[in-house]
């Protein structure tokens, strides 16, 4: 792969480019936009709705007049029924009736028959055609909401099938490396096939349990949704298997071959193996798995930040951006601080670091080594341009800790957060200024003038954006904030690939609507690669994490004679930063809350403290070996062949300083945030 093409102008993608599937996945997702939305929209009709028409709740342009009697004589009715009364001798209990209570109660009847001709009269002044017509709209659009509740999970389990449908046809699931011959490949995707199938075994046992439950009727069918999606990928692994592409040359297994299958399956391998052999759990990765459809809403925001991501790479605004940098002349060392600086934030738009990288780590890359920076550095910078970001507003991990636990908020989490960043990305510039020395800027003359000009071509950006954002808080009245961010952001980025498809950025024979659309498909068809690998690799993080939560695992590490939180802080942090080097981090936050969060708490550790080691315990895994997550992504967007030649000369520090950099920045930062704040509660 050549990683200059990246920044070249026009379509950017790193995958070939299916348009019909990159188009069905962009309908889906913005059918998630428009149900995710669906709330706000009829919260918004119904403000219009009071502001219009006074009483707008109460009025109905269908209402009778009523038939309740208005007027009474209610002493001549009193009368009348106590003159009615006659005693019933087979009841021993048979008394007179109370005049006053006959009294009470017919005065409270005229009442509300009166409230109820004032209603009507009020519905026969306000009853336009108009009124009807609005009424129609919002009463449909609420039915409409209150019906498909569960539509959320089948838009989600076919967003998932599609991705993972493409990553599978184009061998995109994310692995240690890539097959190099014939062999090597058909051993991948026999193992995909047998993973699926076991996936597909599980899903039949349990859908066998839940044949003798009763009201599990819904469940049911998600299940067999769910053996669909798996069948579909069994049939995709049998016809790669079979169909090698011709690229792949003869070959025979090595010791490492190994590395080539993707992570997804070897968790599920792992989990499959403890669950049939050593459990007796049949059904439990299908139970596991199927976790993420109760999560729907979570993981189609993670599809949605996708988006934001592959849209963004096809803007000039990260270029436009490090064009504002570049009078200052900045050596290499001094532009890698300050990427890592400038990249935290839309690290924390993208929702997670790997996304942040996929959508533009080339040109992160492209600009270090532009400026002198080694391999080994700019694939370090790249790695970690994506990591530190997620402790910052409005990133989706925090919001998901916070879903799921409730002694913590977000707000308190983005305030540690902050100061937590500030921490790792100082700590980074001291590391790389003192290992690579010539840190010192040699601005040209005017830089800062220049600087302040190639801010102007980001004005239209910025004004665009923040009209797209007030717009929606006008019509919907939905502010912007982590909440709304993955339903907002997708509208913001596709209005400004919109504002970027100008003449200086398309080809002669484009229009601005062709040259969008092709943007708009290219970035769909890369983020259904995306998506897939990503969400496969959840979901079977999760089961995986199933074995750590029906084991007894978690009573070994926190024995009931465990009472210091010193020593449960020091097995915290080992644990959850193994945690992060295998597995996901979204997959690793459920399991986390669902198996180690409660007991380290119950032993004194402090809720929010413990939350904020676990974020940066997880920066730490996976930037580390064995599976170091930023680093195989990184290696996808600058391609292997740049990964392969990394400079192997100079000192053990500048021969495996991709590595090294980011454990000697976050290694040293997760001991502090660990272990220093102990000393103001724990002691």
């Amino acid at each position: 792969m050549n990683w200059r093409a990246l920044t070249a102008p026009a379509v950017r993608t790193l995958y070939p480019v299916h348009r019909l599937h990159g188009a069905v996945l962009l309908l889906l997702l913005l059918s998630t936009l428009v149900l995710g939305m669906g709330n706000s929209l009829h919260s918004r009709l119904l403000w219009v709705g009071e502001q219009t028409w006074p009483n707008y709740y109460l009025l109905n342009p269908d209402a009778t007049e009523p038939t309740c009697q208005l007027e009474m004589d209610v002493d001549a009715e009193v009368r009348k029924r106590v003159e009615a009364y006659k005693p019933d001798p087979d009841d021993l209990f048979s008394s007179p009736p109370n005049p006053e209570a006959i009294r009470t109660s017919l005065e409270r009847n005229l009442e509300l028959c009166k409230q109820e001709y004032v209603a009507y009269e009020q519905n026969l002044k306000h009853a336009t055609p108009a009124l009807g017509v609005f009424k129609s709209v919002e009463q449909g659009l609420a039915d409409f909401l209150l019906e498909n509740i569960e539509l959320t999970k089948y838009l989600f389990i076919a967003m998932f099938a599609l991705a993972a449908a493409v990553a599978a046809l184009d061998a995109d699931h994310i692995a240690l490396r890539l097959p190099r011959n014939r062999a090597e490949w058909r051993l991948s995707q026999g193992v995909q096939f047998a993973v699926n199938g076991l996936m597909v075994a599980s899903l039949n046992a349990y859908l066998g349990q839940l044949a003798s439950s009763p009201g599990s009727e819904s469940t049911s069918q998600l299940q067999y949704a769910w053996t669909a999606v798996f069948g579909l990928f069994m049939v995709i692994n049998a016809v790669r298997f079979v169909n090698v592409p011709e690229r792949m040359r003869a070959g025979s297994l090595a010791l490492s071959s190994g590395l080539v299958l993707p992570l997804y399956s070897v968790m599920g391998l792992i989990a499959m193996s403890y669950f049939f052999l050593v459990d007796g759990y049949a059904s439990g990765l299908a139970i596991y798995f199927g976790m993420m459809s109760n999560l729907s809403s979570m993981f189609i925001n993670i599809g949605l930040y996708v988006l934001v991501g592959m849209v963004l790479k096809q803007t000039r605004l990260p270029e436009l951006l490090l064009d504002v940098i570049k009078p200052w002349n900045l050596p290499a060392p001094m532009l890698a601080s300050v990427i890592i600086f400038a990249t935290a934030f839309p690290t924390a738009f993208t929702g997670a670091s790997g996304i942040f990288i996929l959508a533009v780590g080339g040109v992160v890359y492209d600009e270090l080594r532009r400026a002198g920076a080694g391999r080994q550095l700019s694939l370090a910078t790249t790695a970690m341009s994506g990591s530190l970001g997620v402790v910052l507003n409005p990133c989706l991990l925090i919001v998901v800790v916070a879903a799921l636990n409730k002694e913590v908020t977000t707000t308190e989490m983005y305030g540690w957060g902050f100061w937590v960043f500030i921490m790792s990305a100082t700590l980074f510039s001291l590391v790389v200024c003192k290992t690579e020395g010539n840190w010192k800027p040699r601005p040209a003359p005017g830089a800062f003038r220049a600087s302040i000009l190639q801010m102007k071509p980001l004005l239209p950006y910025v004004l665009v954006a923040a009209g797209v954002i007030l717009a929606i808080w006008g019509v919907l009245g939905l502010r912007f904030n982590e909440y709304s961010a993955p339903l907002i952001l997708p509208l913001v980025m596709l209005a400004l690939v919109f504002l970027d498809a100008n003449r200086d950025s398309r080809g002669d024979d484009e229009t601005r609507l062709k040259a969008f659309w092709n943007r708009s498909s290219a970035a769909a068809s890369d983020s259904a690669v995306h998506i897939g690998a990503l969400l496969a690799l959840i979901g079977f993080s999760i089961s995986l994490g199933g074995i750590l939560e029906r084991s007894d695992i978690v009573h070994a590490l926190f024995p009931e004679s465990l009472t210091s939180p010193w020593i449960a802080m020091l097995v915290i942090v080992v644990m959850l930063t193994a945690i992060g080097m295998v597995m996901d981090p979204f997959g690793a936050v459920i399991l986390v809350s669902a198996t180690i969060a409660q007991p380290a708490i119950q032993l004194g550790i402090d809720p929010l403290h413990f939350w904020i080691v676990c974020l940066v315990a997880f920066e730490l895994g996976y930037l580390s070996p064995p599976v170091a997550l930023n680093h195989l992504l990184t290696r996808q967007v600058v391609g292997e062949t740049e990964v392969l030649a990394a400079e192997r000369t100079g000192s053990f520090w500048h021969r495996y300083e991709r590595l090294l950099l980011p454990l000697a920045v976050m290694g040293p930062t997760l001991l502090l945030v660990a272990f220093v704040p102990m000393l103001f509660y724990a002691l």
